[in-house]
C-alpha cells in the first residue's frame, strides 16, 4: 500500500497501521490500539474474507442442507467481525482536514466507482437496466458507505458515558423503523454495535483470547454454532443475518424483534470472539494478504455475481457435498488471487484512488 499509513483511515477490512513503523513495546494507553502491524488481526482479517467469498458464492445453493447451514453459520458473526475489527483499528481517528479527506478517498470514491462498476457488470452480462444510484448501494458496497458514517460519527462515541449501550440501543430502535433501502441504512444502525466494541476493546482482551485455553474454547464454540446451524438451517430465516430488513419486514412485531436481535448481537459477539482465538497470532503466509482484503472483498463480487447471473449454481452438481465444497474452494482461491500485489497493482487505481491532488493543503 503506497498510498496512505494512517490506519484510521484506510478501510482495507480493515486496513492496520503503516507496516513501516516497527509495533509498540509498551502496552498501549487508555485502551488506544498499538501502534504497527499485528499479524493476530491480519490472519483474521484475510480468514475472514475467505468465509465472506465462500458466504457469497453459496448464496444461489441454499436449497442444499450443507450449503445452507454454512451460509448461517458464516453470516452469523463474518461481517461483525469485521466491522468489530475496523472499530478496534479506528481508535486514533480523528475529525482533521488531512484524515477527512483520506477518509473520503478510501470510503467514498472507491463506492462510488464500484457502485457504477457492479451496475455496468449487472447490465452487460445479465441484461439489466442499468440505474446508478448513489443512495442505494448495490451489493457488497454497504460497507464502504457504512465505513464512511461510521469512522464520522467514532469522536461522538468515544465523548458518550455509555456508548456501547447507546449503540445497542440504536440498533434495536432503528429495526423499529420504515426507513427503507436508503443508504442501507439498516445495517449502519444495524451493525454499529460492532464497531463501538471495537472502539472501546482494550489491547488486553485481544491479549486473552489468544492464549491456549481460549484457542480451545473457541474451537468448540465454533464447532457447535457449525453444529446448531446444521441442525436449524430449515428453520431459521435467513434474512435475519443480512441485518438489512426491518421487524416488520420480517413479519415480527416489535418486542419478538427485538428479543431476535439481541440473540443475534450476543452470538455474534461470542463468535467472533472464538473466531479471534482460534486464528494464529504469529506470522503466517497469509499474513501481508490480511493487508489486501479491500481488494479481494470488491473484486471478488464480480466472479461471484457471474456464477449467479449465469445460472451456474442451478447444475445438478452443485446439488451434492463435493460440489458445494468445490464452491467453497474456488471462492477461497478466487479471493486469495485477487488479494496478491500483481493484481493490487493494477487496481489500486479503483480500489485505492488517490485524491489528494483534489484538496488543498
Amino acid at each position: 500500500m503506497t498510498q496512505t499509513s494512517e490506519a484510521s483511515v484506510v478501510p482495507e477490512l480493515p486496513v492496520e497501521p503503516s507496516a513501516g513503523r516497527p509495533p509498540e513495546t509498551r502496552p498501549a494507553q487508555g485502551g488506544a490500539a498499538p501502534r504497527g502491524r499485528d499479524p493476530h488481526l491480519d490472519n483474521a482479517k484475510f480468514l475472514a474474507i475467505l468465509l465472506v467469498a465462500g458466504g457469497h458464492g453459496l448464496s444461489g445453493l441454499r436449497d442444499v442442507p450443507l450449503a445452507a447451514a454454512l451460509w448461517n453459520f458464516v453470516y452469523l458473526f463474518h461481517m461483525p467481525l469485521f466491522v468489530m475489527i475496523s472499530g478496534y483499528l479506528s481508535k486514533r481517528f480523528t475529525l482533521t482536514d488531512d484524515k477527512v479527506s483520506r477518509l473520503v478517498g478510501s470510503t467514498l470514491a472507491p463506492y462510488l466507482i464500484f457502485q457504477c462498476a457492479y451496475s455496468l457488470f449487472a447490465w452487460g452480462v445479465d441484461g439489466r437496466r442499468f440505474q446508478f444510484d448513489v443512495l442505494d448501494p448495490y451489493y457488497l458496497t454497504w460497507f464502504l458507505l457504512a465505513l464512511f458514517v461510521w469512522r464520522l460519527l467514532t469522536s461522538v462515541w468515544r465523548k458518550l458515558r455509555y456508548p456501547l449501550a447507546t449503540a445497542v440501543l440504536v440498533c434495536l430502535l432503528g429495526y423499529m423503523s420504515d426507513i427503507g433501502s436508503t443508504l442501507d441504512l439498516y445495517r449502519i444502525l444495524g451493525l454499529v454495535p460492532f464497531y463501538v466494541l471495537g472502539l472501546t476493546l482494550s489491547p488486553e482482551v485481544l491479549q486473552i483470547v489468544r492464549r491456549p485455553a481460549a484457542r480451545i474454547a473457541g474451537a468448540v464454540l465454533l464447532a457447535a454454532a457449525f453444529g446448531a446451524a446444521f441442525v436449524t438451517h430449515d428453520h431459521m430465516n435467513a434474512r435475519w443475518l443480512n441485518w438489512d430488513t426491518s421487524n416488520a419486514g420480517l413479519g415480527v412485531d416489535e418486542l419478538t424483534g427485538t428479543m431476535m436481535r439481541l440473540v443475534l448481537l450476543i452470538t455474534a459477539t461470542v463468535l467472533l470472539i472464538a473466531f479471534l482465538a482460534v486464528v494464529p497470532s504469529r506470522h503466517t503466509w497469509y499474513s501481508d494478504l490480511g493487508a489486501a482484503t479491500l481488494y479481494g472483498y470488491l473484486l471478488h463480487g464480480f466472479l461471484t455475481r457471474l456464477f449467479t447471473f449465469e445460472g451456474w449454481q442451478k447444475l445438478g452438481w452443485f446439488d451434492t457435498i463435493p460440489g458445494v465444497l468445490s464452491v467453497v474452494l474456488a471462492c477461497f482461491v478466487i479471493v486469495t488471487l485477487l488479494s496478491t500485489a500483481p493484481v493490487r497493482r493494477v487496481t489500486r487505481w479503483a480500489v485505492e484512488p488517490n485524491l489528494r491532488p483534489l484538496f488543498g493543503r
